[in-house]
């Protein structure tokens, strides 16, 4: 499997449109990134991508709910319906309704990771950009975030593209693209 530096990461970033190519373009579902100015691509980018990291990226001293909330603050929504949005992705995403108030560091690893996911589908966007996403959990906690990524698939339609260095997760896939030395390789079905 793919090791440290073989550019799983980077893809993920120019798709994402966070990094520019040095050469080529990037197209994704029928943009073109470069030719979208900054605030374009960040408006883009909040519609059209759901980011899910190994590192959960939340605000430690923000609750569960608020740190699923932030991406709606970019839209304009009444609180009502941010508040709305925010339980559904949670619950969508299987966090316990106690703990939706509570700050990442009083929940586990796989719970944090949750909460990662619920922030990353609250504003629908169709494709989600999954960054080793079990990459810090224990196998039970992992293959239940497995699991859930596989419901968002299935059930509500999301494109999900996955890095990872796991034989097991990469299992699970529909397709699997080999990258070595940021060069794509075999594409092979799962």
């Amino acid at each position: 499997w793919p090791h440290s530096g073989s550019g799983k990461s980077t893809l993920l970033n120019l798709i994402g449109g966070l990094d520019h190519p040095d050469q080529g373009r990037i197209q994704v579902a029928g943009t073109e990134l470069a030719k979208l100015g900054e605030s374009a691509l960040t408006r883009w980018r909040s519609r059209n991508i759901g980011f899910i990291f190994q590192l959960y990226y939340l605000i430690p001293v923000l609750s569960a709910a608020r740190n699923v909330e932030l991406p709606l603050l970019l839209q304009p929504l009444s609180r009502a319906e941010r508040a709305k949005r925010v339980e559904a992705a949670l619950t969508l995403a299987g966090l316990p309704r106690e703990r939706h108030h509570f700050r990442p560091p009083e929940l586990s690893g796989g719970q944090q990771q949750r909460v990662a996911i619920a922030r990353a589908i609250v504003t629908d966007p169709p494709l989600l950009l999954c960054d080793e996403p079990t990459g810090d959990l224990d196998r039970a906690a992992g293959d239940e975030i497995l699991e859930l990524l596989k419901t968002l698939n299935e059930r509500l339609h999301k494109t999900i593209l996955m890095v990872t260095h796991d034989p097991h997760a990469a299992g699970l896939a529909h397709q699997v693209v080999h990258l070595e030395k940021g060069l794509i390789g075999a594409l092979s079905a799962a």
